[in-house]
C-alpha cells in the first residue's frame, strides 16, 4: 500500500473510530488523519503480534479492521491526554 493509501485509510479510520465512539472528540480533518494514521499502524503493530500478520492490500477487510480498532485506542488515549492537560472542554 502506499504513501497516498495509507493516509486515506488512516483518515477514514479515524472518521470511523470517532463515530463509533461516544462523546464529542476535537480536532478536524487534519486530526483525525493523524490520529488515524497512528491508529493503523498500531493496530498493524498489533495484529502482527496477535495474529501474526499486519496490515496487508487496501480493500483487505483485516487491514480495515485493524486500522479502526488501532483508531479507537489512540483516540482513547488522545481523549484521555486532552482531559487530563485541560485543553479540551
Amino acid at each position: 500500500m502506499g504513501i497516498l493509501g495509507f493516509l486515506i485509510l488512516g483518515l477514514i479510520a479515524g472518521a470511523i473510530a470517532k463515530a463509533i465512539l461516544p462523546g464529542r472528540q476535537g480536532g478536524g480533518w487534519l486530526v483525525t488523519m493523524v490520529l488515524g494514521v497512528v491508529g493503523a499502524i498500531l493496530g498493524g503493530w498489533i495484529g502482527s503480534l496477535i495474529f501474526g500478520g499486519g496490515l496487508a492490500e487496501f480493500f483487505d477487510i483485516r487491514t480495515w479492521l485493524l486500522a479502526i480498532l488501532g483508531s479507537i485506542v489512540v483516540l482513547l488515549i488522545y481523549g484521555a491526554v486532552m482531559n487530563r492537560s485541560g485543553h479540551r472542554a
